[in-house]
């Protein structure tokens, strides 16, 4: 079993398939809470359901409605099951922390190098723990 250690932005543990993006994503206009699907169609993997799985984001475009959007998808249960980054996101991680407070549920950051993050596949199944993404 390979482990790739980064540095949690959010505690916490998912396990899940690897949704992997070449390119950063708006989660407002770009995200469906309703159904966890990536709506921007534009984008990479417009039409790809990121609900229950680790998304992997170079980093993501747009403001602080990113934070409503992702909130929303954590309260339906629509939301990617953690989230990997090359960048720290205030925005990613405030929804995270007020999803903690608001609904007791926890959406894990992971902040990985731009290297790790390139040797990522889609449909690999990891674990997020802590600090450490683990390939199943």
């Amino acid at each position: 079993m390979e482990v790739i250690v980064g540095r949690a932005v959010i505690e916490g543990e998912a396990t899940g398939e690897l949704l992997v993006s070449p390119e950063p994503l708006s989660f407002w206009g770009g995200y469906d809470y309703h159904s966890g699907e990536i709506t921007d169609r534009r984008h990479a993997l417009s039409g790809q359901i990121a609900a229950g799985r680790v998304l992997v984001l170079p980093f993501t475009r747009g403001s602080s409605t990113t934070t409503q959007v992702l909130l929303e998808a954590i309260r339906a249960g629509t939301a990617p099951a953690a989230i990997v980054s090359t960048e720290a996101d205030a925005f990613l991680a405030l929804a995270s922390i007020v999803a903690q407070e608001m609904y007791r549920r926890t959406l894990p950051i992971l902040m990985l190098s731009a290297e790790d993050c390139a040797r990522l596949r889609t449909g690999t199944r990891v674990r997020v723990e802590g600090n450490l993404l683990r390939i199943l």
